[in-house]
């Protein structure tokens, strides 16, 4: 894929299906087996709601935390979308979310306009959310889509500084709060979404359960700096 068409990238990021590494919290409900299922299923499901759409208004690529090794039963169905869609296929660089973040970004904005990332737990993130990032990106350096944990599930950048995610304790509920804090340090102008509801914890497995069944998507509540 030639993804120097669109002056958007939009990139999914996405742990490498591995028993016992992925979705941790949901190991003693689901098991090491049905725990990384369920990663997949998850990113799976925000995979096929952003890049399968008919007329695609951006790039879009999938990067690994890790080089890709081999299709093993957990990592094949994934990889069979990826390949069907034609999706661009990265690997995340840095000592922690932050620097793999922050390197994503600038990297992809050698080429693009804009940058956003989306995380691969968050299954109500859609279309119309992506492009109303895109759309903050015409007027602010940054933007985050909240997440109702207090971290985030998207972040989007048209203009990047080296230090802009220093600082952050990555997977806490201040996560959000330190990133407008650094972002506000380094100069950056930033604007915030509204918040989404995530996958972490067994209770949120069974609301997206629910909620693929066509069960009520209950409101997010609204989460701030």
């Amino acid at each position: 894929m030639d993804m120097k068409q669109k002056a958007s990238l939009v990139i999914q990021f996405a742990k490498w299906p591995r028993r016992g590494s992925v979705k941790t919290r949901l190991i003693p409900s689901l098991g090491r087996v049905g725990a990384c299922q369920a990663h997949v299923e998850l990113a799976e499901t925000v995979l096929l709601r952003l890049a399968k759409l008919p007329q695609r208004p951006w790039d879009y690529a999938i990067a690994w935390d890790r080089p890709p090794g081999p299709a093993t039963v957990d990592a094949a169905p994934l990889l069979r979308q990826v390949q069907r869609l034609g999706i661009g296929v990265l690997v995340q660089r840095g000592a922690d979310l932050g620097k793999r973040m922050l390197n994503a970004l600038a990297d992809g904005l050698e080429t693009y306009e804009s940058v956003v990332i989306v995380g691969s737990d968050c299954p109500v993130v859609e279309s119309t959310y992506v492009a109303q990032a895109l759309a903050s990106l015409e007027r602010q350096d940054v933007v985050l889509g909240p997440a109702e944990d207090g971290g985030y599930v998207l972040i989007g950048a048209r203009r990047t500084q080296p230090s802009m995610l220093d600082g952050v304790t990555w997977g806490s509920s201040s996560a959000l709060r330190q990133t407008c804090e650094a972002l506000s340090r380094n100069g950056l102008s930033f604007t915030l979404l509204r918040s989404r509801w995530d996958v972490d914890t067994a209770n949120d497995w069974q609301r997206f359960l629910a909620w693929k069944n066509g069960g009520p998507v209950i409101p997010a509540r609204e989460t701030g700096p």
